[in-house]
């Protein structure tokens, strides 16, 4: 057994209170229950660590003493058969103040215990206009079901499962390991404390059968990828009785061959033509809501971003729409004709023969060049 400090174990401060205390015990006790990991001896190990922790900080002298002294102030009242905090108690002792107060009852007088059902998860890809004005899908799950024949039970209708005469109910079974005294599931009814002499034919004594549910489940307008919605109660059937699980749909937005989305907030890129943003013009650009017409002054450079405020997606969560980014993308001329390629050369010399004031960009970039060539030959100079 582990000799880390006790408060480490149940993950708690010194000063915790005494319902803090029970809620971190139950949160671990259910974590390592056996029945939850089978054949898992690391578990097991961390369950017996556990309760032993819980055993002492929860009596208020025993706490006392180890807070005072240490584990040397309580292992006194801890060897022989109560080495590992069982002692004489049945599984059910140790095990029904947690599990009773969960899933409304222990198994004490051989009662199942009720177990919840999984939570099961639906990845649902949305086009991106369905995720910015919401949709309904239909979905398709495949899901453990209540059996209609047994309803739950898995005996065959007009008979009920009796108490395991091995573990008379308890589910778990004592081992006698020298002085200890170790508790394990019980091989005959594998943790459930009643066996089932005759089966249910439809789901051969399971209680739950595997169908495929549909379901129809309204996306609110907003959502994005990594968004999910939960449908309480729409996962996998209880077992004995216990209450379904969750359903969480998982949402991935699919990419758009027009917008990209990033939040609430979209851009698109508007090819526009070099006379366009050298002349200045209007172009109708598309949002997700129709077209509006866009104002590009003269002398627009490729890579200017334009905004159209709350023409974006508006969040689920709420708070005002995002905006459209327009990127302009200017668009070089291909397949020109021979007429065509001679008034661009004529175009071109005419710039050349000018000042800078038509290519700023250009001209400053090539200054730029020129200047580090320029400081590069001079660093040579001075370090020859």
């Amino acid at each position: 057994m582990s000799k880390r400090d006790y408060y480490e174990i149940l993950g708690v401060s010194r000063t915790v209170s005494e319902a803090e205390l029970k809620k971190a015990y139950r949160r671990l006790a259910m974590k390592y229950h056996p029945d939850r990991n089978p054949d898992d001896k690391e578990a097991e190990e961390r369950f017996k660590e556990v309760k032993e922790a819980y055993e002492i900080l929860s009596d208020p002298q025993k706490r006392a003493a180890y807070d005072q002294f240490g584990r040397a102030g309580v292992e006194g009242g801890m060897g022989g058969a109560e080495g590992f905090g069982f002692g004489g108690a049945t599984f059910s002792d140790i095990f029904g103040d947690v599990f009773g107060d969960i899933f409304g009852g222990g198994s004490r007088s051989g009662r199942q215990r009720a177990y919840r059902g999984s939570d099961l998860q639906y990845n649902l890809d949305l086009t991106l206009e369905e995720a910015v004005f919401g949709v309904e899908k239909e979905l398709d799950i495949p899901t453990l079901v209540t059996c209609e024949v047994c309803h739950g039970s898995g005996a065959r209708p007009g008979t009920s499962p009796t108490t395991c005469q091995t573990c008379h109910g308890a589910g778990q079974v004592r081992i006698q390991q020298g002085f200890f005294s170790v508790q394990q599931t019980c091989p005959t009814c594998r943790g459930a404390g009643t066996v089932i002499a005759e089966p249910c034919t439809r789901c051969h004594g399971e209680g739950r059968v595997r169908e495929h549910k549909r379901l129809k489940v309204k996306i609110p307008a907003g959502v994005d990828t990594g968004d999910r919605i939960r449908l309480a109660g729409e996962g996998e059937a209880g077992v004995n009785g216990g209450p379904p699980g969750d359903l969480f749909v998982q949402v991935r937005v699919l990419p758009h061959q027009i917008f990209e989305r990033d939040g609430a907030d979209l851009y698109c890129d508007v090819p526009v033509s070099f006379a366009t943003v050298a002349l200045g013009g209007e172009l109708e650009v598309p949002t997700l809501d129709g077209k509006l017409l866009l104002k590009v002054p003269p002398g627009t450079q490729t890579g200017k971003l334009f905004r159209m405020r709350g023409k974006g997606v508006k969040p689920v969560r709420g708070g005002p729409p995002g905006d459209l980014f327009c990127r302009i993308v200017v668009e070089t001329p291909v397949n020109l004709t021979k007429e065509q390629k001679t008034l661009l050369r004529a175009f071109a010399d005419s710039l050349a023969k000018s000042d800078k004031q038509h290519s700023p960009q250009e001209h400053g970039w090539l200054d730029g060049v020129k200047g580090f060539f320029d400081d590069l030959k001079s660093r040579f100079k001075q370090a020859g």
